[in-house]
Order: structure tokens, then C-alpha cells, then sequence
């Protein structure tokens, strides 16, 4: 069961000038989160903003095997997301979580490849930390518009994570979008010679970030028949049901679909789940 905590913040890490990472005094959250899972956060007691709004746990903090809280990674866009970006040592969020229906881990020899855009990478280090510590082969394609947007790639490393990049200015890695490393890697497992050493085949996709980018994936996964699980970003007003604003249309049979509410049945999907062409 979700909870509601008053937050302190512990730090708050600017990346860049729009992108930070602030962490949380929520252990109770932490400890209750599978990857993929999300909270629902507001800062300040005031009416502005009026709602919370969703972020994906980013990392478990631990010191000495102890939690002690969770982090957000964010970009600031708009009202939340700037007041994150300013936050400052001891402020308080009001904190619900968590949330949501989480990705499904794999076990060896099945590898986990997860495709991120932007910040989309944020469920994808608490993923990791799961399929590392069960054996799981990981590889992280990550692509932004600019190098400068690339955060956490040592971190990734550290953990034994194989790294394919790709930037929409060509400043670092591939040049365009990562569907396009992505399917060229899965061109290479189809004809035996995934990089790797896994058998062809032997792959299971995650991802996450806007949601163009996310239906590309899930048509390159289905062209290669691999299974693929997407982690789609609505806007949510509440984040327990009850006001359908996240509401994403899924098939019911081969002509039909109905709509559901992510925020209960997602925000993790089967990408074949999702009927792409109603959106």
C-alpha cells in the first residue's frame, strides 16, 4: 500500500542548468519500490501548485545497507519541476508512493536491454540495481538531443552496464535517435551475431520516455519479436484512479481497444498492450 510522508530534503544535485537530482528522507517509500514504480510529489503547503504531480523513483539511497531515502530525477519545465530545482536542504515534499505497476525483471540467460530518452532514463537505475544483482546481462541505450544531456553514464558503468548512445546533434555516440543503434543491435542478434554473445533472440526491451519515441521502440521490438515493456508518462492528477486524466487506450482484440487508467495499470505496459494508433 502506498504512503503519504512529509519528505525533508536531503540534497539537491544540479546536473545541468535545467536538470538536477534531488534526494528524499523517504525510507519507508524506498524500501516498498520496484523499479519502474512512481511517486506522486508537491512542494510547499500553499494552493500553487494545486496537484502533485508523478516522478519515477530514480535511485534506493543506502548507507552502511541501510535506506534511507529516494531520489527524483527531473528537468524543470514547468511549475513543480522549477520549485524542485530550487529546493534546498530541509524543505519538505509531500511525498506519495509508491505507485503504479512496475517492469518485470529477467533472469539469465535472458539479456535486459532498456532504451531511455531524456528523463526517461529515471526508472532504469533502480532496474539495473535488480537485474545486476540477479546475474542479468544489462545494456543501456540512451539517447538526448545533446551530450550535455547524458547524466549518470559512469554510474551505469560502474555497474557493469554496456553503454550505446545516441544524440540528435551527433555530440556524442550515434547520430539521431536511439531507435537507431537500437535496431541495428537487434538486426545483429537476428542473424546470430549479437555483441554480447547471448543467443539470438534472448532479449527483453525496456523503455521509457515520450511517448513517440516509445511507439518507434515498440514497432522495432515487434519487427524483431522481441518482448518489449514500456513505461509511458501521462499527466496524473491524483495517481490512485480516481480523476481518469491518465486515462491510455489498450487492445481488447485485433480491431478494438478501451481506454485504462495508467496510473493503475501502467504506468508499465506490454508495448503490444497499447493500441498506438488510437493515440
Amino acid at each position: 500500500m502506498p504512503v503519504d510522508v512529509e519528505a525533508r530534503v536531503i540534497r539537491n544535485t544540479r546536473l545541468s542548468s535545467d536538470y538536477n537530482v534531488i534526494a528524499l528522507a523517504a525510507p519507508d517509500i524506498a524500501a516498498a519500490t520496484a523499479p519502474g514504480q512512481f511517486v506522486m510529489v508537491k512542494l510547499g503547503r500553499g494552493s500553487t501548485p494545486l496537484l502533485r504531480r508523478p516522478f519515477s523513483v530514480f535511485e534506493v539511497l543506502r548507507t552502511n545497507g541501510h535506506i534511507e531515502g529516494l531520489t527524483l530525477l527531473s528537468k524543470r519545465v514547468g511549475v513543480t519541476t522549477q520549485m524542485l530545482f530550487d529546493a534546498v536542504e530541509g524543505d519538505v515534499v509531500s511525498c506519495l508512493g509508491p505507485l503504479g505497476k512496475p517492469y518485470t525483471p529477467v533472469d539469465p540467460p535472458t539479456e535486459a536491454w532498456m532504451v531511455a530518452g531524456g528523463v526517461g532514463l529515471a526508472p532504469f537505475a533502480t532496474l539495473t540495481e535488480v537485474l545486476r544483482a540477479g546475474g542479468t546481462s544489462v545494456t543501456l541505450f540512451y539517447g538526448a538531443r545533446t551530450d550535455r544531456d547524458l547524466f549518470y553514464l559512469d554510474w551505469f558503468r560502474d555497474r557493469g552496464v554496456r553503454l550505446v548512445l545516441a544524440t540528435e546533434d551527433g555530440s556524442l555516440g550515434d547520430h539521431g535517435r536511439i531507435t537507431k543503434p537500437l535496431e541495428r543491435e537487434l538486426h545483429k542478434g537476428a542473424g546470430g551475431l549479437q555483441p554480447s554473445g547471448a543467443a539470438a533472440g534472448d532479449v527483453m526491451i525496456y523503455a521509457c520516455g515520450p511517448e513517440p519515441m516509445l511507439e518507434a521502440v515498440a514497432h522495432v521490438a515487434a519487427r524483431y519479436e522481441r518482448p518489449c515493456e514500456v513505461s509511458v508518462e501521462r499527466v496524473m492528477g491524483c495517481g490512485l484512479g480516481g480523476c481518469y486524466s491518465c486515462v491510455i487506450p489498450v487492445r481488447d482484440g485485433p480491431m478494438g481497444h478501451h481506454y485504462v487508467r495508467s496510473c493503475l495499470g501502467g504506468p508499465v505496459f506490454a508495448a503490444d498492450q497499447i493500441a498506438w494508433e488510437a493515440h
